[in-house]
This record gives C-alpha cells, structure tokens and sequence, in this order.
C-alpha cells in the first residue's frame, strides 16, 4: 500500500489544530470560503442522487468520507443534513478537535487519525468522497486519488478542490494569503506543488475517475464573500467525478 502522507504537511496543519473553530484565526480562509464550497457540495450530491434539498435530511441513507476532514468544517455540516459521515485526517491533533465540537454540537461523527489508503484497504465504500485542499499538500497526488477512488462505491462521486498553478495563484493564495493578509501561517503552501484543473484532470482519469464539473472558488475583496464561476478558475476550483 503506498502510503502518500507528506510528514511535514501534516506538521504544519498539527501546529494549528487548536484553531479549526474560531472564525477569526489561522482558519478564517476555510470559515470564509465554507458556505461557497457547501454550495458547490450540496449541489452535486443532490443533483447525483436525486434529494431534495428543501426537505429535512435530504442526505439519510448516503454515506459520506470527508478526507483531510481538519476540525470538521464540512464533516457536521453533511451530518445535519443526515448523511452517515466518516472524517479521516492524517494530523492526530485535528481529531480530538473534531471530536469533541461534534460532541457539542449533538452530532453523531465517526472521526479517524487514519488515511485514505488504509481506509480503502480496509474495504469500506462510500457514496460520496469529499476531497477538499488535500491533494496539494500530499507526496503522491496520483497515488492519492486512486486511493480515494478505491474508497468510493460504483457510481459513486468525487469531489475535489485545489488551488490552481500560475502566477496569480502565487499572488492570491501565497503572498496575499500568508505575507500581505495573514490569514494563514507563512509555508501553508507550496506553489510548486499546486495543480492546473487540466493536470487534475488528466491525474484524475489516470485514477480511474471520470470528471463531470469543474468551477472557481472567486473571491470578491469589495463584498468580501467568495463565489462560484463556471469560467474564472485561475486560483481556487472545485471538481466533480465520478467513479463510473
């Protein structure tokens, strides 16, 4: 089993995990952008399953892994819409994090210090992976996505975010996020290791995936809210795949 946790990626999300929660601190990015990617999630799962989000728990009866699931930002969101959630992270210190907010918040969470690979080895499937700013900070991306495609039952969708590769993401995601904003810790990201739609794409198919969807995360300095686009996906994007 190729095993394609980076050590020092999952130090660098350690050393914040404290953190997940509080809208204002090393976070504020992710709390930011969450009702955006929600949007884009919600979307795509109903779309592919046929719910309704206007009833109560339109996602019972689906079952959902959240990788690189942090604090939970996504995992009890997916669970108050009544969808049977497994949050995975490879950073240990994340999971009493998510445990215990889970708790709190009366939600029932099944969360693991594990990752994607010894998950699919141990034969668990699941409807629906959610895959969101991990695979820029893993050792193998191709490894990665075929372990997370491993972890989906037939028909089952993918769901994957990054950050795009060029000089406005460097611009936007590293020195406006971490030198200029603060909103993140300085070494966060790793441009080089950032990936273009069309190279998430091609790793993607290679995976045994087929991509459906892809659309921007933009954010607007003057509203101060992020937004989906269908055509600017310069920094962030999200992807939809399915495992056909």
């Amino acid at each position: 089993m190729t095993v394609t946790v980076d050590p020092a990626e999952v130090a660098k999300f350690e050393a914040m995990s404290a953190e997940w929660w509080d809208p204002n601190g090393k976070f504020k990015p992710l709390h930011m952008l969450n009702p955006c990617r929600l949007d884009y999630i919600t979307t795509q799962i109903a779309g592919e399953y046929d719910r309704d989000l206007t009833q109560p728990e339109p996602f019972k009866g689906l079952s959902i892994v959240d990788i690189g699931c942090g604090g939970g930002l996504l995992c009890e969101p997916m669970a108050r819409l009544g969808a049977t959630v497994v949050g995975v992270d490879a950073a240990e210190r994340n999971i009493p994090v998510a445990m215990t907010h889970a708790e709190q918040s009366g939600l029932q969470i099944d969360y693991r210090n594990t990752t994607a690979e010894a998950v699919a080895a141990g034969g668990e499937r699941f409807d629906v992976v959610l895959n969101m700013e991990v695979v820029e900070h893993v050792a193998d991306p191709l490894a990665y996505l075929t372990a997370c495609r491993e972890l989906l039952k037939p028909g089952g969708l993918h769901i994957c975010s990054t950050i795009n590769r060029n000089p406005k993401s460097f611009a936007m995601a590293i020195v406006g996020a971490e030198y200029v904003m603060r909103w993140l810790p300085k070494g966060t990201h790793e441009w080089n290791k950032f990936i273009t739609p069309d190279e998430l794409y091609d790793l993607m198919r290679q995976a045994g995936l087929d991509p459906v969807d892809r659309k921007g995360f933009v954010f607007n300095p003057i509203s101060w809210k992020w937004s989906l686009s269908d055509k600017d996906l310069s920094v962030n994007y999200v992807t939809a795949a399915l495992n056909r």
